[in-house]
């Protein structure tokens, strides 16, 4: 059974990005992972188990809110119609079309940053102090 999971995840950088598609696409029975990084939004349509796709992404060390888990929409049947109706929509159709595509060409892809804070951890550790063996006092 194919089963779509939406997930909210705060993807800030490419890094953030690849790596949880790097986590979730490990997964056996992935049929599709979209990626909205604008609005911070992952959706994985597949027969892939939903809790080992949450489980994957927030070992990524993000933090994986779940949006919604079930059946992926129905596509919508066609039905038969006339011709001349047919010969109407489809000069509407490329009317629509042109406008979408100005429309496409004004929205600009978002551009994130190669890495970001959260991606860059820095390891301190932090060594006992040990006083010298012996003193001397010349």
């Amino acid at each position: 059974m194919v089963i779509k999971t939406v997930l909210k995840v705060e993807i800030s950088c490419e890094k953030c990005k690849r790596m949880l598609l790097m986590a979730i696409s490990g997964l056996q029975g992935i049929d599709q992972i979209d990626v909205d990084a604008a609005k911070g939004i992952i959706t994985v349509t597949g027969e892939a188990d939903p809790i080992e796709i949450i489980v994957r992404a927030r070992k990524t060390g993000k933090c994986v809110q779940v949006e919604s888990i079930g059946p992926p929409p129905k596509p919508e049947e066609k039905k038969e119609e006339k011709k001349e109706e047919k010969k109407e929509e489809k000069k509407e159709e490329k009317k629509e079309e042109k406008k979408e595509e100005k429309k496409e060409e004004k929205k600009e892809e978002v551009k994130l940053p190669p890495c970001c804070r959260s991606c860059e951890q820095i390891t301190i550790s932090i060594l006992p102090y040990e006083p010298p063996a012996a003193c001397s006092v010349m």
